[in-house]
């Protein structure tokens, strides 16, 4: 028997009696004054202009183009502007642009044909990455559950993943075969990471020791480097920016014990320990400015001067229980390094330096001074935005999630952030003051992380229903189903050029994906 479509439900039947809206722009509209502002520095444009006021997006990014002197090669961009909130002590909003500035701005009574309107743009990705549609491998090798993966920031060609049998792997996704296995560890492998400069892995295990590998060869970077006393929960290299030329990144890793170690890659000694959380630390990042950020179960966020020698700047405070994740605006940046699309192929040291630090100034300035922000997820079900140089209080509280929030990440440009929860549901939130956008509803159990597209135009989440699930931003709807997996999906992860995406879970496969 055929599936019937149930009833409408009584929602549906009221919704549908209400008279619909037709959003037509009304004839007699007055021009408006607007002025153009870059968001990164806060330079005017092109002085003040009188247009139209049913003006949409697509004209205003022409007009900005024609101002610019770059007509022939045109930039895409995004518009918004800022309204003061509701009650006088309430901060300014920022409103998008989406479709015209009628209905953006002046039929919601935001602003009206009176004002100058100050539209402040940031240039959106230029490339596109094509959303995946299917499983292009399914490879065998690893001996027990997958638990980490991380592709190469340089090539989509090259991924590694840890797993529950001890050994991490690296894998040819161009062949799609196994490359080398990393053995060493005698415990599950739990993190990965691939140094910035794409040379070195590092392994972290529940042995208690990080281990370092030469990427290409896959032959073991010396001993392993033992210190703490439970196992490695987390590891970040630093920035290559601030890696002196000719030296290597130095690497952080942080531990069940409570302890963060900063270890020199060169000669694999611990630098510092940086003690003073008082439970387990779960995650740790390396800002581009020389901050470590680290999240714990003691329910606190620390942040690290590494130029002080490690001294403890900030302690912010706000959740309720364990922080589980935690993502920087500026995660995809450092990420990248000088391997973005604009990247060189082989740059010398000195000029992967400077690439890496213009990627990073880009996304990292607002109104000309630099702002690194940080998304906290936790077990209290919400999540925390905070500026932590300018302050020990956050900015916004995201609440919404109804279970535990696993995985938090900005967007690469750092406009968006998107949480995944056991709730079932992965959450769009505002990167800029934490406003809520849209819940993506799809998946029927935990979903464990989420990857973005270099474009910020797509998210990849996986799940304990085995199934992976591509949204589209813009539309906030499900873009792709990807089923494939026997078992739960542990961990996903998208290659910074587009191509690929890779995932791992209990059924010991590693996936590869592709358009």
């Amino acid at each position: 028997m055929a599936t019937l479509i149930p009833p409408p439900s009584k929602k549906q039947r009221k919704e549908a009696q209400k008279a619909r809206e037709v959003d037509i722009i009304p004839t007699d509209l007055p021009q408006v004054s607007i002025k153009f502002e870059a968001l990164d520095t806060g330079e005017s444009v092109g002085g003040s202009l009188r247009v139209p006021g049913g003006i949409n997006e697509k004209q205003l990014e022409q007009l900005l183009n024609q101002l610019q002197g770059s007509a022939e090669d045109p930039v895409p961009y995004t518009f918004s502007c800022s309204i003061p909130g509701k009650n006088k002590e309430d901060p300014p909003q920022n409103v998008d642009i989406t479709d015209s500035l009628w209905s953006s701005l002046l039929k919601p009574g935001y602003k009206t044909s009176e004002d100058q309107i100050t539209l402040v743009f940031a240039p959106r990705a230029v490339f596109k990455v094509r959303p995946i549609t299917r499983s292009s491998a399914a490879i065998a090798g690893h001996g027990s559950t997958i638990l980490c993966s991380a592709f190469a920031p340089h090539t989509s060609s090259r991924m590694v993943t840890g797993a529950g049998d001890n050994t991490a792997r690296i894998w040819d996704c161009a062949t799609q075969t196994p490359l080398s296995v990393l053995k060493g560890h005698f415990n599950w492998v739990l993190c990965v990471a691939w140094s910035p400069d794409g040379d070195l892995i590092a392994t972290g295990s529940m042995d208690n020791t990080v281990r370092l590998w030469e990427s290409k060869a896959g032959k073991p970077w010396g001993d392993a480097m033992r210190g703490h006393s439970k196992w490695i929960t987390s590891l970040a290299w630093e920035p290559l920016h601030l890696v002196a030329a000719g030296n290597r990144p130095k690497l952080a890793s942080a531990s069940k014990d409570g302890t963060i170690k900063i270890w020199d890659a060169a000669l694999r000694t611990c630098l510092y320990t940086l003690s003073g959380h008082t439970n387990s630390v779960s995650c740790v990042k390396w800002g581009g400015q020389g901050l470590l950020y680290t999240g714990s179960h003691d329910k606190t966020i620390r942040v690290w001067d590494i130029k002080a020698g490690g001294r403890c700047i900030n302690i912010l405070k706000s959740h309720g229980h364990w922080v589980n994740h935690l993502s920087l605006s500026t995660d995809y940046a450092i990420r990248v390094g000088p391997f973005g699309p604009d990247g060189k192929d082989n740059p010398s040291p000195q000029e992967a330096r400077d690439i890496a630090k213009k990627n990073y100034e880009k996304v990292v300035k607002r109104s000309g001074q630099f702002e690194e922000l940080i998304a906290t997820a936790s077990d209290d079900f919400t999540m925390f935005l905070w500026n932590p140089l300018k302050s020990n209080k956050p900015l916004a509280r995201m609440t919404g999630h109804q279970k535990l929030v696993n995985h938090v990440a900005f967007s690469p440009d750092g406009r968006y952030i998107v949480s995944a929860s056991f709730d079932n549901s992965i959450k769009l939130w505002d990167g800029r003051d934490g406003k809520f956008i849209a819940t993506f509803r799809g998946h029927v159990a935990s979903v464990y992380q989420v990857a973005w597209s270099s474009d910020c135009r797509l998210l990849v989440s996986c799940s304990k229903d085995t199934t992976l699930k591509v949204w589209d931003v813009k539309t906030r709807k499900l873009s792709v189903d990807l089923p494939g997996h026997q078992d739960e999906v542990y961990t996903v992860d998208w290659s910074v050029d587009g191509q690929r995406v890779c995932s791992g879970g209990k059924d010991k496969m590693v996936r590869l994906w592709t358009h």
